[in-house]
């Protein structure tokens, strides 16, 4: 849409909140019928890999995928055409929300890799003739308001001096600032990989996504007046929505932890495989007691236990009291991407531009209670 740069700190901003809140209530229905909705996620992730690729705001990125969605509930597409429309989707989302220069090009289209692996090659009247089926579809109103429209309105205010870090005064409250805005920006992305979210106004999608991150930040008051005053949603009529933030969030974390196990202990095995035994070793082996046999492998390959500790040990048992650096879980790798661009899949990538400690695990010494159901992993992060 044609928003000035930042308009949510203009004096403009609760205005244009408005309208974003009224046309909202004008969306499209979606009823989830497609018969290629087992697809989504793949088209869904493409559009979010290409956005990345061409560094396209959150905004073009959201806009394009709720336009598949919605052309998908309508039509019945081959996979093959679903590339195209995809792309499609996503041209015409940039040429509404991006400059002119930032759009992508037709050459740059067809050099991706999904499309040569397809043998699909992108011309100027197949892209003109779905653009217009598009157009058509929608009929011609692309002001389709996401949740990307409304997140940083909301941010502007997520974070405030008053608010507690486990009880606690916040020390540097940039940095929260900072946390607070990389989390958004992950559950954010987290709500495009389902389209159950679509069950959701757009507002309360970023709503949730905000108070998610006070959740996993450990902020107190969890949802303070100023914010419930601000998106008017009470804390209540959140809940459902911040619940499947919050679990997919923890199976993000859990898939991530999985990995990183696994991957050390490949690691451990190439660095102390023993080397093939030579002739004389082999002779020499004959004459070892049977007991010594038995036992050989569990002395070469002795690891003291103690070594062994994971983050969730060290720190239930020495960092209690204290708020140690940690990165956002596992899964959100940290990178030193722009704000907005993700990798997609179990694992999402977040951008943080701080200096932070490698993230050996997610500590699991504190929980939140949602509603009495669903209690929220939290990692640790300095005050």
């Amino acid at each position: 849409m044609e928003l000035e740069a930042q308009w949510w700190t203009g004096q403009l901003a609760a205005d244009i909140h408005q309208a974003l809140r009224y046309k909202e209530l004008k969306l499209p229905s979606y009823k989830g019928q497609s018969p290629q909705l087992h697809l989504r996620r793949y088209f869904a992730d493409l559009i979010a890999i290409v956005s990345n690729r061409f560094r396209l705001c959150p905004a073009a990125r959201h806009l394009a995928v709720y336009l598949l969605d919605l052309f998908m509930d309508r039509y019945d597409i081959s996979t093959q055409q679903l590339h195209v429309v995809a792309l499609s989707c996503l041209l015409l989302a940039s040429k509404f929300e991006e400059k002119e220069d930032s759009v992508p090009k037709l050459e740059q289209l067809n050099s991706l890799g999904c499309m040569t692996n397809m043998n699909l090659i992108l011309t100027k009247q197949n892209l003109l003739h779905m653009e217009l089926l598009l157009l058509e579809t929608f009929q011609w109103n692309l002001c389709l308001p996401t949740a990307a429209h409304f997140i940083d309105y909301y941010l502007s205010i997520a974070v405030h001096e008053t608010d507690l870090h486990d009880g606690w005064p916040m020390v540097c409250l940039e940095k929260t600032k900072l946390y607070m805005a990389k989390y958004a920006d992950y559950f954010l992305e987290v709500s495009l990989q389902d389209h159950e979210f679509l069950n959701y106004a757009p507002s309360l999608v970023a709503t949730a996504c905000v108070a998610s991150s006070r959740i996993i930040l450990r902020l107190s008051p969890t949802w303070p007046t100023r914010l419930h005053h601000l998106t008017a949603y009470s804390w209540d009529f959140l809940v459902p929505c911040i619940e499947r933030l919050l679990i997919a969030h923890d199976n993000d974390v859990k898939e991530a932890n999985k990995q990183k196990g696994q991957q050390a202990q490949s690691a451990q095995h190439a660095v102390f495989q023993p080397p093939a035994p030579s002739a004389q070793q082999a002779n020499a082996q004959q004459h070892v007691p049977q007991y010594l046999q038995a036992h050989q492998s569990s002395l070469q390959y002795h690891h003291p236990a103690s070594q062994q500790q994971s983050c969730q040990q060290i720190l239930s048992s020495t960092h209690t009291a204290s708020y140690p650096l940690q990165t956002c879980p596992a899964a959100l790798q940290t990178s030193a991407q722009a704000r907005g661009h993700v990798q997609t899949g179990a694992a999402m990538s977040l951008a943080v531009p701080l200096e932070v400690k490698p993230c050996i695990s997610v500590s699991y010494n504190r929980t939140y209670q949602v509603n009495g159901r669903y209690s929220c992993i939290t990692p640790c992060f300095e005050r």
